[in-house]
């Protein structure tokens, strides 16, 4: 999203309908410091759950001094952090280290993110980064529906809703570990069954690419892993945020793009090259995905750094 678009977001005040959020008081960390150091490296501030957050809007012009994850289950949003501007896509996540930059974050207009975020501090936080190489350069990560993180998170939350005990303290701050690490080390933390699913989506995702130029049903697809329909299109909407149709027709332009970018080829011979008979029915789809017509798109590509908004990971 560009900052100007950003700009002329509605700036929600109330909160959302069926939202949650915890906000720890001060000293009270403070006082744990001071006697159970060693118990709390790091340490939750804020933790909250916002979902279809339409309207949704922060801004922190002197930066945080917590770190800030936010993991994006449905819908999309954008952040800014110094003078970097990133998109934000449904089973992506992002962590905003502690510093003193500007930050701005917001929910799409269009399509409000849902979203699960968590505050987090320590007296080492910035070695902390730093070993970790969490900087603000990092940008959004992709990541497989994190159904570990979200009951993690929900532990968090029943504990510091119990009371602020020092037990329920210690759980929260324990689980916060865990928590961070179903993000940092997805592959550490999904059972076998998981692991057979990522590949089997990997194994799609493949193919699709060296399939560009022809037409693949759902049915090629789910048989080529002998699975119905059905249970193909689950797993693969749940491993990638999209139905496997509609990626599909994102690979296809994004090669169109390529295509458009490096060569000359009149627009009806590019369709060819990538599975479409009719010309006019894949410029009508190339500007539905991409926004503009494969010419203005040519164009734009020419006299300018042009940049689609088309932003799925892709392998």
């Amino acid at each position: 999203m560009k900052t100007k678009q950003m700009n002329t977001l509605a700036r929600r005040k109330d909160g959302f309908e069926g939202e949650k959020i915890i906000t720890l008081p001060q000293h009270l960390h403070e006082n744990i410091l001071n006697h159970h150091y060693p118990l709390f490296p790091l340490y939750v501030t804020q933790l909250g759950y916002f979902p279809n957050a339409n309207g949704h809007f922060r801004e922190r012009p002197y930066g945080c001094q917590d770190n800030i994850l936010i993991y994006c289950l449905k819908g999309k949003g954008g952040y800014v952090i110094g003078d970097k501007c990133f998109e934000v896509n449904a089973n992506q996540f992002f962590i905003l280290p502690a510093t003193d930059e500007s930050i701005r974050y917001w929910s799409d207009p269009e399509l409000p993110w849902t979203i699960y975020w968590v505050h987090f501090t320590g007296p080492s936080i910035t070695k902390f980064n730093h070993s970790l190489n969490l900087n603000s350069q990092r940008g959004p990560q992709r990541i497989t529906l994190n159904a570990k993180a979200i009951d993690l998170w929900h532990t968090m939350y029943q504990s510091l809703e119990d009371g602020y005990t020092f037990d329920n303290l210690c759980n929260t701050n324990f689980c916060l570990h865990n928590f961070i690490a179903t993000f940092l080390f997805p592959d550490k933390h999904e059972d076998s069954e998981e692991k057979h699913d990522k590949n089997l989506v990997g194994v799609t995702i493949k193919y699709m690419h060296a399939n560009l130029n022809k037409k693949i049903t759902v049915e090629e697809m789910a048989s080529r892993q002998n699975l119905s329909s059905s249970r193909f299109s689950n797993l693969f909407r749940k491993a990638t945020g999209m139905p496997p149709n509609d990626y599909f027709i994102y690979l296809r332009m994004q090669k169109a793009c390529e295509l458009l970018d490096e060569q000359e080829a009149r627009i009806k011979c590019v369709a060819g090259c990538l599975g479409y008979d009719d010309p006019y029915y894949f410029s009508r789809l190339f500007k539905k995905h991409i926004g503009v017509s494969p010419e203005k798109y040519r164009i734009s590509s020419r006299t300018a750094s042009y940049n689609p908004a088309l932003r799925i990971a892709v392998g």
